[in-house]
């Protein structure tokens, strides 16, 4: 209490109360007249100086909570008081925030009571949000201390600040974009005018089935539901080679499976059409062989779903891998013993056990799909999908924002129900194979019969991902991909050219600012999205609390929801005060963790599914508080789940392109917006060379993470250590 105590009177007195120019980065405002200057000076400062006097107020509930100074948790008047300083503090920031804009109050009734004010408000800078993050925390001690979750400090706090992030970061703006479909012309509110764009034939109609085009809602339905099962199976299929086989090649497969996350999804479609196109390499050489003529099969839903398996394939291996390791050795070896077979084992005993994985596996594989526009961008053709109709509804010539909200909410409805299906399929059953116990027991190897085509279907896989993989470098030194095929390194040199000077190194090519910027975003954003993510998933598997369910909903409601609709909606909530960040970098770091967090929390929750509690309950009996018990027992068996979280969050913060469209600035440029301009250039090669230059910067950071974070340990002994004992 004292910590967030002192907090809160920083924020007031010394911090600069509103957003500096430059945004929250930059330091400048030190050496610029503070803290005098308007512009920096902290609260206490602008209401001494008869400026901003609605912050005044503010000053009651930051004193409350120094009556309870030295009583006990246990005094009644303890909790009241922290409650009613923190819900009073936190609820006149949120009030005037909202009340008070840049042109002066924001509606008509306060105007008629108060007049119209001389100051216009900025957003809410450091002092801000340091005064709103200790209000908020004394509030949540304040409801622990009236015994909310068994007056756990660190979990009423954490399911506190994950309600408040989700609300501001994910509810407010998304509403604030789904309410456009029911506004009309004029402004007004009207059912009609949602109901006339719900039903429209584009969306919903069934031409296909007689030879025309069905709507895009079912579109993107099919396609998802394949892409969610193939990719789930050949997730599983690269996690058993891994884990259950005694493939020779399993480092490189590893590296070919995570390859495809690594690379904006446009240019595998480019790659794709290099092989598979009108002229493609691939086509070509078969329309020659057999005498046919070449046809545009692979621009409709063949390509795109190709294209989709070979871009979301490695997010069910990440999920999978962690589930397919964890599952316990001892249960399989005792099957064994009761003179099961290897195929019964794996069908009665490890696959049962497998399933959290398999269903988080494929709801994010239904869900990337969903919410994909990149690949039917390139390869749909006039096979329509909702993330295209999105894109082009709000950049289209006819800038219909209800309409994209329309088929943003039908988006939705689609992910949401795979998520509950996903939800009564798992049922209420207990899938924990990491107990307290010791465990030294020795994954069997999968029977014959399983191995031979999982380890067929994984290197087919892999060799075509490898052939992809190879077009793509080989086209980044060509001079014109597909027309002139004469070697260069032109393109890594206008991008990526250094000069040594007597003043130091100068970047000077083309693509470094953009590159330096999109490293610096994505390493802030990733730690922070799998913290965030690890933490709501904690939460979720080990806590019971009033609105649970409405929580877990609002975790994975921006997964749902396309980067497009998600950029757009960012642009309109955080374009002015309370929270005006629009055009700077914390906007960029923002979007990428709300975007990717639910990733960690899936990876999260079926990792835990697996830990027995009694782990959680030994920690607590010997004397260890939630926290420690979090940080030292349930965090080091997570490590498959931290290491897919990170490696997510930061490859896909590297390669985001819906979304970064239209969040980025001429100060904060990101690859993926600096390739598709060379690509509406028509400048391909150096297009396809900073792309390839990304792989390769994203493979070295991978390889960084899984070194930093390492691998459990739960004392098991290994196939090699096994046989040396045998």
């Amino acid at each position: 209490m004292i910590f967030w105590i002192i907090i809160g009177w920083v924020g007031y007195c010394l911090l600069p109360w509103y957003m500096v120019e430059g945004g929250l980065w930059s330091f400048e405002w030190l050496f610029s007249g503070y803290p005098f200057d308007e512009d920096f000076a902290p609260a206490l400062f602008l209401t001494a100086q008869g400026e901003k006097l609605w912050l005044v107020p503010l000053l009651i509930p930051l004193a409350l909570p120094l009556l309870v100074l030295g009583k006990p948790k246990s005094d009644p008047i303890y909790a009241k008081i922290l409650i009613l300083a923190g819900a009073l503090g936190f609820g006149w920031l949120i009030a005037q925030g909202f009340g008070i804009g840049i042109r002066g109050f924001n509606f008509d009734w306060l105007k008629a009571l108060f007049g119209e004010p001389k100051i216009r408000q900025f957003g809410m800078g450091y002092g801000a949000m340091l005064c709103a993050s200790a209000f908020l925390f004394l509030l949540t001690q304040g409801i622990a201390a009236r015994g909310a979750v068994n007056g756990d400090v660190f979990v009423v706090s954490a399911i506190g600040g994950v309600i408040t992030i989700v609300t501001a970061f994910v509810f407010f703006p998304i509403a604030n974009m789904l309410f456009s479909a029911f506004v009309t012309e004029k402004g007004a509110y009207s059912v009609f005018v949602f109901a006339s764009k719900f039903f429209d034939d584009r969306l919903w109609g069934l031409g296909c089935f007689w030879g025309a085009k069905c709507g895009a809602a079912w579109n993107s339905l099919f396609l998802a539901i394949l892409v969610g099962l193939i990719t789930t199976v050949l997730g599983l299929c690269f996690a058993l080679v891994v884990t259950r086989s005694g493939f020779r090649f399993k480092r490189g497969m590893r590296a070919l499976t995570v390859l495809p996350i690594i690379t904006p999804p446009f240019v595998i479609g480019l790659a794709l059409i290099l092989l598979f196109g009108l002229s493609g390499s691939v086509t070509v050489f078969f329309a020659d062989l057999f005498g046919v003529q070449p046809t545009r099969w692979l621009y409709g839903m063949p390509g795109v779903l190709i294209a989709q398996t070979l871009a979301f394939t490695p997010i069910a291996f990440l999920v999978l891998i962690g589930v397919v390791e964890g599952v316990s050795p001892s249960m399989e070896e005792a099957a064994q013993t009761l003179r099961a077979n290897r195929w019964q084992t794996f069908r009665t005993v490890s696959l049962p056990l497998m399933r959290p994985g398999l269903a988080n596996a494929f709801l994010l594989g239904f869900i990337e799909s969903m919410a994909d526009f990149g690949n039917p961008l390139v390869l749909g053709g006039n096979f329509d999908v909702l993330s295209t109709e999105i894109f082009f509804a709000i950049v289209g010539a006819q800038y219909d924002q209800g309409r994209a909200a329309v088929l943003a909410m039908v988006l939705l409805f689609f992910t949401l129900s795979a998520f509950y299906a996903q939800r009564a399929w798992l049922g209420k059953k207990s899938y924990t194979t990491v107990s307290g116990k010791g465990d030294a027991g020795v994954h069997p190897l999968m029977p014959n019969g399983l191995a031979i085509p999982v380890v067929a279907i994984a290197t087919i896989w892999a060799l075509f991902t490898a052939v992809v993989y190879g077009m793509i470098i080989y086209g980044s030194v060509v001079e014109l991909w597909g027309v002139n095929n004469t070697l260069t390194f032109k393109h890594y040199v206008t991008a990526f050219s250094v000069r040594f000077e007597e003043e130091g190194i100068r970047w000077t090519g083309a693509a470094w600012d953009s590159f330096w910027t999109t490293i610096s975003i994505a390493a802030i954003a990733a730690p922070l999205t799998a913290a965030v993510g690890l933490v709501t998933a904690y939460l979720l598997t080990r806590q019971n609390f009033a609105g649970k369910n409405a929580f877990e909903f609002g975790t994975m409601l921006s997964f749902a929801i396309p980067g497009t609709v998600i950029g757009v909606s960012y642009i309109l909530a955080f374009n002015v005060p309370p929270i005006e960040i629009t055009g700077t970098g914390v906007i960029l770091v923002v979007s990428f963790i709300f975007r990717n967090m639910p990733v960690g929390v899936r990876a999260g929750i079926a990792s835990m599914s697996q830990l027995d509690r009694s782990l959680d309950e030994s920690s607590l009996t010997l004397g260890a508080n939630s926290w420690q018990t979090f940080r030292r027992v349930i965090l080091p068996l997570l490590k498959p789940a931290i290491l897919a979280a990170l490696v997510y969050s930061f490859v896909r913060a590297m390669t985001a392109i819906s979304a970064v469209i239209f969040l980025v600035s001429a100060e904060y440029d990101m690859a993926t917006s600096y390739i598709i301009g060379r690509v509406e250039n028509n400048d391909y090669g150096l297009a396809i060379a900073y792309s390839t230059t990304l792989i390769f910067v994203m493979l070295a950071a991978v390889g960084l993470l899984q070194f930093l974070v390492g691998r459990v340990q739960i004392g098991r002994r290994t196939q090699i250590g096994a046989e040396r004992t045998t």
